[in-house]
Protein backbone atom coordinates (compact mmCIF):
# COMPACT_ATOMS: atom_id res chain seq x y z
CA UNK A 1 0.00 0.00 0.00
CA UNK A 2 2.69 2.62 0.70
CA UNK A 3 4.84 1.93 -2.28
CA UNK A 4 1.45 2.04 -4.67
CA UNK A 5 0.67 6.06 -2.74
CA UNK A 6 4.73 6.53 -3.38
CA UNK A 7 3.68 5.90 -7.12
CA UNK A 8 0.67 8.02 -7.14
CA UNK A 9 2.68 10.89 -5.55
CA UNK A 10 5.13 10.20 -8.10
CA UNK A 11 3.09 10.67 -11.03
CA UNK A 12 2.26 13.87 -9.38
CA UNK A 13 5.49 15.05 -9.27
CA UNK A 14 5.08 15.48 -5.25
CA UNK A 15 8.30 12.80 -4.79
CA UNK A 16 10.62 15.33 -5.79
CA UNK A 17 10.46 17.60 -3.42
CA UNK A 18 11.82 18.39 -0.28
CA UNK A 19 9.88 17.65 3.18
CA UNK A 20 7.14 16.22 0.70
CA UNK A 21 6.39 13.65 2.91
CA UNK A 22 4.74 16.66 5.13
CA UNK A 23 2.21 16.80 2.45
CA UNK A 24 1.79 13.09 1.77
CA UNK A 25 1.19 12.63 5.40
CA UNK A 26 -1.54 15.62 5.23
CA UNK A 27 -3.25 14.06 2.53
CA UNK A 28 -3.71 10.25 4.01
CA UNK A 29 -4.40 12.14 7.36
CA UNK A 30 -7.47 14.32 5.24
CA UNK A 31 -8.46 11.30 2.91
CA UNK A 32 -8.82 9.31 6.55
CA UNK A 33 -11.37 12.12 7.79
CA UNK A 34 -13.51 12.23 4.91
CA UNK A 35 -13.80 8.51 4.75
CA UNK A 36 -14.43 8.77 8.31
CA UNK A 37 -17.11 11.49 7.82
CA UNK A 38 -18.56 9.48 4.55
CA UNK A 39 -19.12 6.75 6.82
CA UNK A 40 -20.78 7.98 10.14
CA UNK A 41 -22.88 10.31 6.97
CA UNK A 42 -23.81 6.61 5.42
CA UNK A 43 -24.67 4.89 8.30
CA UNK A 44 -27.18 7.64 9.28
CA UNK A 45 -28.75 7.31 5.95
CA UNK A 46 -29.11 3.31 6.52
CA UNK A 47 -30.45 4.09 10.08
CA UNK A 48 -33.20 6.08 9.03
CA UNK A 49 -33.76 3.76 5.91
CA UNK A 50 -33.63 0.12 8.25
CA UNK A 51 -35.77 2.00 10.81
CA UNK A 52 -38.82 1.68 8.50
CA UNK A 53 -38.49 -2.20 8.16
CA UNK A 54 -39.96 -4.49 10.79
CA UNK A 55 -36.52 -6.58 10.16
CA UNK A 56 -34.49 -6.16 13.51
CA UNK A 57 -31.66 -7.88 12.44
CA UNK A 58 -30.34 -5.66 9.24
CA UNK A 59 -31.15 -2.81 12.72
CA UNK A 60 -28.48 -4.97 15.28
CA UNK A 61 -26.17 -5.48 12.27
CA UNK A 62 -26.05 -1.94 11.37
CA UNK A 63 -25.45 -1.14 15.28
CA UNK A 64 -22.99 -3.29 15.27
CA UNK A 65 -21.03 -2.51 12.76
CA UNK A 66 -20.89 1.35 13.29
CA UNK A 67 -18.50 2.09 15.81
CA UNK A 68 -15.52 -0.42 14.84
CA UNK A 69 -16.27 0.68 10.98
CA UNK A 70 -15.35 4.03 12.15
CA UNK A 71 -12.17 3.06 14.36
CA UNK A 72 -11.39 0.81 11.40
CA UNK A 73 -10.75 3.80 8.84
CA UNK A 74 -8.80 5.64 11.52
CA UNK A 75 -6.46 2.38 12.30
CA UNK A 76 -5.80 1.86 8.92
CA UNK A 77 -5.40 5.88 8.04
CA UNK A 78 -2.79 6.83 10.86
CA UNK A 79 -0.78 3.04 10.66
CA UNK A 80 -0.18 4.28 6.67
CA UNK A 81 0.44 8.09 7.89
CA UNK A 82 3.25 6.57 10.43
CA UNK A 83 4.51 4.21 7.27
CA UNK A 84 5.06 7.29 5.65
CA UNK A 85 6.60 9.20 8.38
CA UNK A 86 9.26 6.67 9.90
CA UNK A 87 11.60 6.51 6.76
CA UNK A 88 11.87 10.58 7.70
CA UNK A 89 12.50 10.08 11.26
CA UNK A 90 14.42 7.02 10.82
CA UNK A 91 12.90 4.96 13.61
CA UNK A 92 12.99 1.43 13.31
CA UNK A 93 9.03 1.08 14.85
CA UNK A 94 8.51 0.47 11.11
CA UNK A 95 8.63 -3.17 11.13
CA UNK A 96 6.09 -3.23 14.10
CA UNK A 97 3.11 -1.30 12.29
CA UNK A 98 2.18 -4.02 10.05
CA UNK A 99 2.11 -6.79 12.93
CA UNK A 100 -0.05 -4.16 14.86
CA UNK A 101 -2.37 -2.98 12.47
CA UNK A 102 -3.28 -6.84 11.77
CA UNK A 103 -3.64 -6.99 15.19
CA UNK A 104 -5.78 -3.49 15.44
CA UNK A 105 -7.88 -5.36 12.57
CA UNK A 106 -8.09 -8.46 14.53
CA UNK A 107 -9.50 -6.44 17.68
CA UNK A 108 -11.92 -4.59 15.33
CA UNK A 109 -13.50 -8.01 14.29
CA UNK A 110 -14.07 -9.43 17.58
CA UNK A 111 -15.21 -5.88 18.73
CA UNK A 112 -17.78 -6.36 16.07
CA UNK A 113 -19.06 -9.40 16.99
CA UNK A 114 -19.31 -9.00 20.24
CA UNK A 115 -21.34 -6.11 20.15
CA UNK A 116 -24.06 -8.16 17.28
CA UNK A 117 -24.26 -10.80 20.24
CA UNK A 118 -24.98 -8.30 22.78
CA UNK A 119 -27.65 -6.79 20.83
CA UNK A 120 -28.42 -9.64 19.55
CA UNK A 121 -29.33 -11.14 23.33
CA UNK A 122 -31.01 -7.52 24.03
CA UNK A 123 -33.44 -8.43 20.72
CA UNK A 124 -33.96 -12.10 21.47
CA UNK A 125 -35.79 -11.61 24.98
CA UNK A 126 -37.79 -8.64 24.36
CA UNK A 127 -41.47 -8.92 23.90
CA UNK A 128 -41.22 -5.82 21.18
CA UNK A 129 -38.93 -7.08 18.65
CA UNK A 130 -39.79 -10.91 18.39
CA UNK A 131 -43.17 -12.46 18.23
CA UNK A 132 -42.14 -15.65 20.76
CA UNK A 133 -39.29 -14.25 23.19
CA UNK A 134 -36.99 -16.79 24.19
CA UNK A 135 -35.93 -17.57 27.83
CA UNK A 136 -33.27 -14.82 29.15
CA UNK A 137 -31.21 -17.34 31.11
CA UNK A 138 -30.50 -19.54 28.35
CA UNK A 139 -29.76 -16.59 25.98
CA UNK A 140 -27.74 -15.12 28.48
CA UNK A 141 -25.63 -18.53 29.19
CA UNK A 142 -25.13 -18.68 25.27
CA UNK A 143 -24.17 -14.85 24.52
CA UNK A 144 -21.14 -15.58 27.43
CA UNK A 145 -20.30 -19.03 25.46
CA UNK A 146 -20.20 -17.15 22.52
CA UNK A 147 -17.99 -14.28 23.75
CA UNK A 148 -15.63 -16.18 25.40
CA UNK A 149 -14.79 -17.84 22.84
CA UNK A 150 -14.74 -14.62 20.32
CA UNK A 151 -12.34 -13.10 22.89
CA UNK A 152 -10.19 -16.79 23.30
CA UNK A 153 -9.85 -17.02 19.25
CA UNK A 154 -9.07 -13.41 18.88
CA UNK A 155 -6.30 -13.15 21.44
CA UNK A 156 -4.68 -16.27 20.37
CA UNK A 157 -4.57 -15.08 16.22
CA UNK A 158 -3.34 -11.88 17.40
CA UNK A 159 -0.19 -13.58 19.78
CA UNK A 160 0.36 -15.45 16.17
CA UNK A 161 0.42 -12.14 14.57
CA UNK A 162 2.93 -11.16 16.51
CA UNK A 163 4.83 -14.05 16.00
CA UNK A 164 4.02 -15.58 18.79
CA UNK A 165 3.53 -19.78 18.89
CA UNK A 166 -0.17 -20.84 19.23
CA UNK A 167 1.05 -24.40 20.25
CA UNK A 168 3.80 -23.30 23.18
CA UNK A 169 0.00 -21.35 24.24
CA UNK A 170 -1.85 -24.23 24.32
CA UNK A 171 1.03 -26.22 25.52
CA UNK A 172 1.56 -23.99 28.82
CA UNK A 173 -2.25 -24.05 29.27
CA UNK A 174 -2.25 -27.82 29.24
CA UNK A 175 0.65 -28.32 31.88
CA UNK A 176 -0.35 -24.99 33.80
CA UNK A 177 -4.17 -26.30 34.02
CA UNK A 178 -3.28 -28.63 36.91
CA UNK A 179 -1.63 -26.36 39.06
CA UNK A 180 -4.49 -23.63 38.60
CA UNK A 181 -7.12 -26.61 39.15
CA UNK A 182 -6.31 -26.93 42.36
CA UNK A 183 -5.49 -23.56 43.17
CA UNK A 184 -8.51 -22.31 42.28
CA UNK A 185 -10.76 -25.10 43.10
CA UNK A 186 -13.73 -23.42 44.67
CA UNK A 187 -13.70 -20.87 41.52
CA UNK A 188 -13.91 -24.19 39.37
CA UNK A 189 -16.33 -24.77 41.77
CA UNK A 190 -18.72 -21.94 41.03
CA UNK A 191 -18.13 -21.95 37.52
CA UNK A 192 -19.08 -25.39 36.91
CA UNK A 193 -22.12 -24.85 39.80
CA UNK A 194 -23.20 -21.84 37.66
CA UNK A 195 -22.98 -24.57 34.12
CA UNK A 196 -25.14 -26.92 35.76
CA UNK A 197 -27.77 -24.26 36.59
CA UNK A 198 -28.04 -23.14 32.82
CA UNK A 199 -28.35 -26.99 31.72
CA UNK A 200 -30.56 -28.34 34.48
CA UNK A 201 -32.33 -24.53 35.06
CA UNK A 202 -34.26 -25.20 38.66
CA UNK A 203 -34.93 -21.52 38.57
CA UNK A 204 -33.94 -18.54 35.89
CA UNK A 205 -33.96 -14.69 36.19
CA UNK A 206 -36.97 -13.29 37.45
CA UNK A 207 -37.59 -16.24 39.80
CA UNK A 208 -38.86 -15.92 43.19
CA UNK A 209 -36.72 -18.64 44.72
CA UNK A 210 -35.84 -19.70 48.32
CA UNK A 211 -34.15 -22.16 50.29
CA UNK A 212 -35.15 -24.02 53.56
CA UNK A 213 -31.36 -24.84 54.16
CA UNK A 214 -29.85 -21.87 53.97
CA UNK A 215 -31.49 -18.12 54.41
CA UNK A 216 -31.78 -17.57 51.09
CA UNK A 217 -35.12 -15.84 49.49
CA UNK A 218 -35.92 -13.09 46.98
CA UNK A 219 -35.98 -12.76 43.35
CA UNK A 220 -33.23 -14.01 41.09
CA UNK A 221 -31.58 -10.41 38.85
CA UNK A 222 -28.43 -12.10 37.59
CA UNK A 223 -27.18 -15.53 37.48
CA UNK A 224 -22.77 -15.72 36.79
CA UNK A 225 -20.18 -17.69 35.81
CA UNK A 226 -18.92 -17.52 39.47
CA UNK A 227 -22.35 -15.52 41.34
CA UNK A 228 -26.01 -15.21 41.69
CA UNK A 229 -27.34 -12.09 42.44
CA UNK A 230 -30.80 -12.72 44.56
CA UNK A 231 -32.80 -9.32 45.32
CA UNK A 232 -34.05 -10.20 48.17
CA UNK A 233 -37.48 -8.79 49.50
CA UNK A 234 -36.16 -6.30 51.24
CA UNK A 235 -34.57 -4.79 48.43
CA UNK A 236 -31.01 -5.91 49.25
CA UNK A 237 -28.54 -7.64 47.04
CA UNK A 238 -27.65 -11.39 48.01
CA UNK A 239 -24.70 -12.94 46.25
CA UNK A 240 -24.46 -16.23 46.19
CA UNK A 241 -21.65 -18.73 45.14
CA UNK A 242 -22.73 -20.98 42.34
CA UNK A 243 -21.60 -23.67 44.23
CA UNK A 244 -24.12 -23.47 47.12
CA UNK A 245 -26.89 -24.47 44.65
CA UNK A 246 -24.99 -28.19 44.39
CA UNK A 247 -25.65 -28.62 47.84
CA UNK A 248 -29.00 -26.92 49.37
CA UNK A 249 -32.49 -27.77 48.40
CA UNK A 250 -34.40 -24.95 46.52
CA UNK A 251 -37.94 -23.93 46.30
CA UNK A 252 -39.08 -21.81 43.02
CA UNK A 253 -42.69 -20.18 44.18
CA UNK A 254 -42.17 -18.73 40.20
CA UNK A 255 -43.53 -22.29 39.04
CA UNK A 256 -46.00 -22.75 40.78
CA UNK A 257 -49.35 -23.52 38.85
CA UNK A 258 -51.68 -21.91 41.80
CA UNK A 259 -51.85 -20.34 45.35
CA UNK A 260 -53.34 -22.28 48.31
CA UNK A 261 -56.20 -20.57 50.48
CA UNK A 262 -56.00 -22.49 53.78
CA UNK A 263 -58.19 -21.53 56.70
CA UNK A 264 -59.88 -22.46 59.46
CA UNK A 265 -62.91 -20.52 61.07
CA UNK A 266 -64.74 -20.68 64.36
CA UNK A 267 -68.02 -20.41 65.15
CA UNK A 268 -69.86 -19.76 68.30
CA UNK A 269 -71.57 -23.38 69.80
CA UNK A 270 -74.41 -21.60 70.14
CA UNK A 271 -75.02 -21.77 66.66
CA UNK A 272 -74.62 -25.71 66.55
CA UNK A 273 -77.58 -25.59 64.54
CA UNK A 274 -76.63 -23.39 61.74
CA UNK A 275 -72.90 -24.81 60.55
CA UNK A 276 -74.35 -27.29 57.78
CA UNK A 277 -76.48 -24.20 56.27
CA UNK A 278 -73.61 -22.08 56.63
CA UNK A 279 -70.81 -24.89 55.36
CA UNK A 280 -72.83 -25.76 52.11
CA UNK A 281 -73.45 -21.64 51.30
CA UNK A 282 -69.41 -21.18 51.71
CA UNK A 283 -68.91 -24.05 49.12
CA UNK A 284 -71.47 -22.92 46.86
CA UNK A 285 -69.72 -19.13 47.11
CA UNK A 286 -66.26 -21.14 46.26
CA UNK A 287 -67.86 -23.41 43.64
CA UNK A 288 -69.33 -19.89 42.00
CA UNK A 289 -65.93 -17.42 42.58
CA UNK A 290 -64.52 -16.58 38.86
CA UNK A 291 -61.12 -16.74 40.46
CA UNK A 292 -61.31 -19.80 42.27
CA UNK A 293 -59.87 -22.86 40.15
CA UNK A 294 -62.51 -25.64 40.46
CA UNK A 295 -60.62 -28.29 38.68
CA UNK A 296 -58.30 -28.77 42.20
CA UNK A 297 -59.29 -29.54 45.05
CA UNK A 298 -61.59 -27.65 46.82
CA UNK A 299 -62.78 -29.00 50.73
CA UNK A 300 -65.04 -26.94 53.03
CA UNK A 301 -66.52 -28.76 56.06
CA UNK A 302 -66.56 -29.17 59.88
CA UNK A 303 -63.31 -30.01 61.11
CA UNK A 304 -63.22 -29.69 65.04
CA UNK A 305 -64.65 -28.78 68.24
CA UNK A 306 -62.29 -26.62 69.37
CA UNK A 307 -62.00 -25.32 73.13
CA UNK A 308 -64.54 -22.66 72.38
CA UNK A 309 -65.81 -22.84 68.83
CA UNK A 310 -67.08 -24.93 66.10
CA UNK A 311 -64.47 -24.81 63.56
CA UNK A 312 -64.79 -25.67 59.95
CA UNK A 313 -62.12 -25.11 57.21
CA UNK A 314 -61.64 -24.26 53.87
CA UNK A 315 -59.18 -25.35 51.50
CA UNK A 316 -58.96 -24.76 48.11
CA UNK A 317 -56.79 -22.92 45.02
CA UNK A 318 -56.71 -19.62 43.37
CA UNK A 319 -56.22 -19.43 39.45
CA UNK A 320 -53.71 -16.41 39.70
CA UNK A 321 -50.11 -17.11 40.90
CA UNK A 322 -49.49 -13.29 41.27
CA UNK A 323 -49.00 -12.17 44.80
CA UNK A 324 -50.54 -9.32 45.52
CA UNK A 325 -53.50 -10.47 42.81
CA UNK A 326 -53.85 -13.62 45.22
CA UNK A 327 -54.19 -11.44 48.80
CA UNK A 328 -56.59 -9.81 46.90
CA UNK A 329 -58.74 -12.44 45.61
CA UNK A 330 -58.32 -13.86 49.62
CA UNK A 331 -59.40 -10.75 51.13
CA UNK A 332 -62.74 -11.01 49.12
CA UNK A 333 -63.46 -14.35 49.45
CA UNK A 334 -63.19 -13.92 53.44
CA UNK A 335 -65.16 -10.74 53.26
CA UNK A 336 -68.20 -13.20 51.58
CA UNK A 337 -67.42 -15.43 54.35
CA UNK A 338 -67.91 -13.21 56.52
CA UNK A 339 -71.57 -11.80 54.93
CA UNK A 340 -72.89 -14.92 55.23
CA UNK A 341 -72.17 -16.64 58.40
CA UNK A 342 -74.15 -13.01 59.32
CA UNK A 343 -76.94 -13.92 56.95
CA UNK A 344 -77.21 -16.98 58.74
CA UNK A 345 -77.81 -15.17 62.02
CA UNK A 346 -74.73 -16.57 63.29
CA UNK A 347 -71.81 -15.64 64.90
CA UNK A 348 -67.70 -15.89 64.96
CA UNK A 349 -66.51 -17.16 68.03
CA UNK A 350 -63.56 -15.67 70.57
CA UNK A 351 -61.84 -17.27 73.50
CA UNK A 352 -64.64 -17.52 76.12
CA UNK A 353 -65.69 -19.25 79.44
CA UNK A 354 -69.37 -20.23 80.69
CA UNK A 355 -69.72 -20.83 84.29
CA UNK A 356 -72.75 -22.77 84.98
CA UNK A 357 -74.03 -22.73 88.76
CA UNK A 358 -76.87 -25.93 89.81
CA UNK A 359 -79.68 -23.93 91.56
CA UNK A 360 -80.87 -25.03 95.02
CA UNK A 361 -77.44 -26.23 96.69
CA UNK A 362 -75.12 -24.12 98.96
CA UNK A 363 -72.03 -23.99 98.85
CA UNK A 364 -69.61 -23.82 102.28
CA UNK A 365 -67.11 -20.69 102.40
CA UNK A 366 -63.38 -22.06 101.43
CA UNK A 367 -60.63 -20.90 101.82
CA UNK A 368 -58.27 -20.84 98.86
CA UNK A 369 -54.29 -20.58 99.48
CA UNK A 370 -54.10 -16.95 98.13
CA UNK A 371 -56.39 -16.03 101.34
CA UNK A 372 -59.39 -14.81 99.63
CA UNK A 373 -62.64 -16.06 100.98
CA UNK A 374 -65.25 -17.85 98.43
Amino acid sequence: MQEQLADVFTQLGLAGYKDAWIFQVFVVVFITMLANFVSNRLFQRLETQLAKTRNIWDDILLHAARRPIALLIWVLGLSLAFELTDPETGSVLVKLIEPLRRGLVIVMIAWFLIRFIRQAESALVSDEKVKNPMDETTVGALGKLLRLSIIITAVLVVLQTFGYSISGVLAFGGIGGLAVGFAAKDLLANFFGGLMIYLDRPFKVGDWVRSPDKEIEGTVEDIGWRLTCIRTFDKRPLYVPNATFASISLENPSRMSNRRIYEKIGLRYEDSALINAVVDDVRDMLRNHPEIDTQQTLIVNLNSFAPYSLEFFIYTFTKTTNWVRFHEIKQDVMGKIISIVHQHGADFAFPTQTLHLESGESHPLVDRPDGVTQ
